[in-house]
């Protein structure tokens, strides 16, 4: 027999199982958990070998056991297990177990007292006597009247039941109704979102054809796309605020967190349930180290901030492609970064020299040494700025399908690497993007690339408003806010 199994969760649900189950965020999960640090399917509980098994289902954030991660961890008296490294915590124990602390023994009734007197008239008005002993009137009386009571007690019982039975399965109705609808509300948005995607990748083509011929009727397919997008914008805009995705169940961080990742070119609606509490985990790590402030603050005195958001907002990029600077160099000019096979990366935006000659950037005579070379245009951030806009506009329009963070990926793992996997996907940016990158691919992304995605989407989102994660400046960008 298949011991009971106690769940009980931080806000006071209590669970009991005698069969395996799920913990997650999806509806058919045996403990279901609506928090964005955990994954649909988090957590399998299975009774094999005579034990219970708490078994980790791949998830993004991980199981916790006194503050390590485990695979997987038997049940033999009472556990307690956090989902993800600051998730929610449960309580985990095996009915029977534990013994219970024992009760001290209750005193009898003395004798003769209330108890014997109660006794004494339950013996009385309806002892164990058989049907044909003949009672008195009085006895006759209490029993028909007691009768009646109870008569009335089962049929209020039998209404509060049906009544409870009803309110459930109205409950029950109307949550998977409700359910359904904001799925179907949410797959409407996502339909409009990948709609515009297409149509930023048409107009990129557009604009690239326009900059190479000068050709009057594609200018004119220009302003047409740019319209439609600009309604099929609108449109978006309505639906998410039906979905409420931006409402006060989301921290102002983590709603900077999604504007920044729409602004790079992915769903908000299709990110991964745990991927707000992993951007989360890179702006913790900025804000523990100083490099953040002092790249930021350098680009600032430096001037850089309005000229590389004209260099992409003229390529029709997001400006905010402003941050991969940052991490590329912390916006150092005279970097110089590590040998490559393909030589050495300099500069702000860390060419190497194939891609910078590509873009027309001259490389100095000093390019195969790891030395800052002044006659080296990769140092030269305005000429730099204004390649890389033109590059990452190459990449943006084509094979990564108008993902800004397909376009980062790209830009650090190495173009040639990322575009062969990207060509194996289809040519559309419902199908090709980042989420579904790491869904089907994730074991071939370098942890060093998908760090670097994240790095600059989390140094985007504290730009947005530096001060509301602890930062002592404004938005370097906040010029663009301006009329």
């Amino acid at each position: 027999m298949i011991p009971i199994l106690v769940v009980r969760s931080e806000d006071g649900r209590t669970f009991r199982f005698a069969r395996p189950f799920h913990i997650g965020r999806e509806h058919d999960c045996g403990v279901r958990i609506e928090d964005g640090r955990v994954s649909r399917k988090h957590v399998l509980v299975s009774f094999d070998n005579g034990r219970w098994q708490i078994v980790d289902q791949k998830s993004g954030n991980g199981v916790y056991v006194n503050g390590r991660r485990v695979e997987s961890v038997p049940v033999d008296h009472i556990i307690s297990i956090r989902l993800g490294p600051d998730g929610p915590m449960l309580t985990i124990e095996v009915e029977g177990a534990v013994a219970p602390t024992p009760r001290p023994p209750v005193a009898a009734a003395p004798a003769g007292g209330e108890t014997m007197l109660l006794q004494s008239y339950v013996e009385r008005y309806f002892g164990s006597g058989t049907d044909d002993e003949p009672v008195g009137g009085r006895t006759m009386m209490i029993r028909k009247a007691f009768s009646r009571v109870q008569k009335k007690q089962r049929r209020l019982y039998t209404t509060i039941v049906s009544v409870a039975v009803l309110a459930a399965l109205s409950a029950g109705a109307y949550a998977y109704y409700s359910h359904r609808k904001l799925q179907q509300q949410k797959e409407v948005a996502e339909e409009l979102f990948y709609t515009m995607k297409a149509l930023d990748v048409n107009i990129a083509n557009l604009e690239r054809l326009v900059a190479t011929s000068g050709s009057d009727d594609a200018k004119k397919q220009v302003a047409e796309y740019s319209e439609r997008r600009r309604q099929l914008e609108r449109n978006y805009d309505q639906y998410l605020g039906g979905l409420r995705l931006y409402d006060h169940t989301l921290t102002p961080q983590e709603q900077a967190i999604l504007r920044v990742t729409r602004l790079f070119g992915e769903c908000e609606t299709a990110a991964p349930p745990e991927y707000l509490a992993e951007v989360g985990r890179y702006v913790r790590l900025w804000q523990s180290s100083g490099r953040y402030a002092d790249g930021v603050v350098r680009a600032q005195q430096l001037g850089y901030p309005k000229k590389i958001a004209q260099a992409f907002q003229g390529q029709n990029l997001p400006a905010q492609f402003f941050y991969l600077a940052l991490q590329e160099s912390g916006f150092n000019a005279a970097a110089v970064g590590p040998p490559t096979r393909l030589g050495f990366a300099k500069g702000m935006w860390q060419f190497v020299p194939e891609t910078a000659q590509r873009f027309g950037l001259t490389v100095g005579p000093l390019v195969k040494y790891a030395r800052t070379d002044p006659s080296d245009d990769r140092h030269n951030w305005e000429k730099a700025t204004d390649a890389a806009a033109r590059y990452i506009k190459e990449v943006y329009s084509t094979d990564a399908q108008a993902s800004g963070l397909l376009v980062m990926a790209s830009y650090n793992w190495g173009e040639g690497r990322v575009i062969r996997m990207l060509r194996a996907m289809p040519p559309n940016p419902r199908d090709r993007n980042f989420w579904k990158v790491l869904a089907l691919h994730r074991d071939q992304v370098p942890k060093e690339t998908y760090d670097y995605v994240l790095w600059i989407v989390s140094a985007a989102a504290i730009g947005e408003n530096p001060k509301l994660f602890g930062f002592a400046f404004d938005n370097p960008l906040g010029f663009l806010e301006k009329p």
